[in-house]
Order: structure tokens, then sequence, then C-alpha cells
């Protein structure tokens, strides 16, 4: 898989101590003057523009902060002593880097606390009143590179209403009964008299026809013939942000091919190319026994069975599934007839 590196952004850090959202670059918080903790988790903010500034792009590339180990001062990448206590940094820590950061889901206008004014997601504070504004959704922190899986301090899911998901589920529920309610509950009786009792049988001629298939991914199958294939070959990419340990992250590209084979082919398929059907109104069906050629073949048989009333709600059709069943509606014969709510046949009974 190849990488590169599109460009660094600046990442956010919030303060434990009062919730103020800080760029990954301030040391203390901008809103209470609290240092940055040395375990604090960065994040990746709603502004995801690329750094420009030659200094910020330098401290990106300079790797993950040192933490001095006499006076706990956060140090760049790059330093050899501690700018705070000027203490040898050969022995110092430094902060985890290397975590894939997922970018957050597009954020809703942020509103103010203090004042109530609405403020773009990418603000830290409020235009208004100048407050610190409160962060709407974290991302979650996913394959760091010392293995496992981390989330940010601030990172929430989005609490879904229980009453509300319930509410749709209920009503999904009851649309369901009413609609099997409507088709298969019956809802009145009626008497009914056979009037007619009819047959259709239907039997299909099959030939083997040629079938060509045009670029079909995957594997031809084994029968087929005049096959030609070919391999498409694509680049897939897939931008992730990676933490530096230091306030910034790099936005990388990582790419791989991807190949999908192709084919074109002909398979000889039986095709229905004619269906011969016959029909009669008594209890003897009959199937047509239409003359073949070496090349074709009957298909599957079938035949349908119908049933006609008459009742004081009009003319009502039924369908018994077999033969036996069918043969029982002598004409003349009076049977109660269940109806659902749009007057169907659910069900007879003599």
């Amino acid at each position: 898989m190849a990488r590169r590196t599109v460009g660094y952004i600046e990442l956010e850090w919030t303060c434990p101590n009062c919730g103020t959202r800080n760029k990954g670059s301030q040391k203390t918080c901008v809103n209470c003057g609290a240092p940055q903790p040395e375990n604090v988790q960065f994040e990746v903010g709603a502004n995801q523009n690329l750094v420009t500034d030659e200094d910020a792009i330098r401290a990106a590339q300079a790797g993950a902060d040192f933490i001095c180990p006499y006076c706990n001062t956060r140090n760049s990448g790059d330093a050899k002593v501690c700018k705070q206590c000027g203490g040898d940094l050969v022995e110092a820590k430094r902060r985890a880097s290397g975590a894939e950061l997922r970018a957050p889901a597009a954020q809703p206008d942020v509103t103010c606390t203090n004042c109530g004014t609405v403020n773009p997601a990418t603000n830290r504070n409020c235009l208004k009143c100048g407050a610190p504004l409160p962060r709407v959704s974290a991302p979650s922190v996913a394959s760091a590179a010392s293995g496992g899986v981390r989330t940010g301090t601030a990172s929430t899911k989005k609490k879904v209403n229980p009453f509300l998901i319930g509410g749709i589920g209920a009503v999904l529920l009851i649309c369901c009964v009413a609609l099997v309610a409507l088709f298969f509950f019956p809802t009145s009786s009626v008497q009914a008299t056979v009037t007619d009792v009819r047959w259709q049988t239907s039997v299909p001629v099959e030939e083997l026809h040629a079938v060509n298939y045009s670029d079909e991914p995957g594997s031809p199958p084994s029968n087929a013939y005049d096959v030609s294939c070919h391999t498409e070959t694509k680049q897939v990419c897939e931008e992730k942000i990676i933490d530096k340990g230091n306030g910034y992250g790099e936005k990388v590209e990582d790419c791989h091919d991807e190949s999908q084979d192709y084919c074109s082919y002909t398979v000889d398929e039986w095709q229905t190319i004619q269906t011969y059907t016959l029909d009669g109104h008594d209890f003897s069906p009959v199937y047509s026994q239409p003359n073949i050629s070496n090349d074709q073949r009957i298909g599957n048989e079938s035949v349908d069975y119908t049933i006609t009333f008459d009742t004081s709600k009009g003319q009502k059709t039924y369908s018994p599934g077999d033969l036996d069943t069918f043969r029982q509606f002598q004409v003349g014969s009076v049977w109660t007839l269940k109806l659902n709510a749009l007057g169907g046949v659910v069900s007879v009974t003599k």
C-alpha cells in the first residue's frame, strides 16, 4: 500500500478543567490558563484546512512533543533541553503519536451557553461574547500505532431518544398488524353456492438458445464457450489523519490497487419458446401434449383451479391448491365463505 502526505492540519484539545476547546499548538488553556495535561488527547476539529504557515509545518514535522521529566513542561519534538527549566531532554518521554484520528461528521451550529448566540461549528469562542463554546461532537480514534483503539476525551455518541425509537417501532408494528388484519383476518361470513368450476393447465416448451453475456464480473461458468476475459485495475485511495503527538495531524492518502476480472462468453440455456394451455369446466384436468424436436424439452407443467360462488354480496372466486380439494366443489353445493375487510375470500368451509 502506497502512502503519501497531503499536508498537515492543526488539531484541538479540550481543557479538562473548564471544557474550552483549544488549538493543538496552544500549550495552556486560553480560557482558564490551565496547562495542557500530559495525557490529553488531540482531536480533529470542524476546521480541517491544511496549515500553510512554514513555522507551523516545521512544528508538525518535528515529531511528537517531549514531556520534561523534571517540570512536565511540553517541549517541541526537536528540542534538546527544556524551555522551562533547562533540563536535559535526552531521557524525556514523548507524547503518544501515530494514532489514526477519525474526522467528525458535519457538525451543526453551536449555541453559546453564555449569551445564546448561534456560532459556526468551526468557532472555538462565541462571536458575540467571546465565551468558550462547547464541543458538539468529538471524533473517535481508531487503530493507534501503539496498538489498540482509543477514544477522544470528549468523544460521545449522540444519544437517541428511546421514546422516539419506541414510538416509531410501535407505529410500524401497528401498520403491519393492520395490513395482516386487512388481508388475512375474516371480518364477515356469507353463504355461497358454487356456480362454476374451472381449471387451466400450462405446458411450456423449452429450447436451447445461445445466450451472450458481456463484461460479467468474476469467472465464467464451466459450460461457457467463446470466452474472452480481461482484468481491470483501479487505484482506490483513502484519506486519513494521523496524530503527530504535537497538536498537529498529518493528512495522508493510503492507496492500493484493486483488480477485477471481467468476462464475455456464451452459454446455452433452456428458454421457454411457447406455452400450451388447455382449460375446462369439469374435474378432470387435461394437459397438452405438444410435439417437440430433439433440441427441445417440456418444462414444468402447472395447473390453476378456480371456483366461482354466487353470494348475497356478489360473485366471489376461490382457488384451491390441489385437485382433491378442487373436486369437492360440486356445482350447486353450498359453502360458507369467510371474507376479509376488502371482501376477499379468506377461507371456505362446508
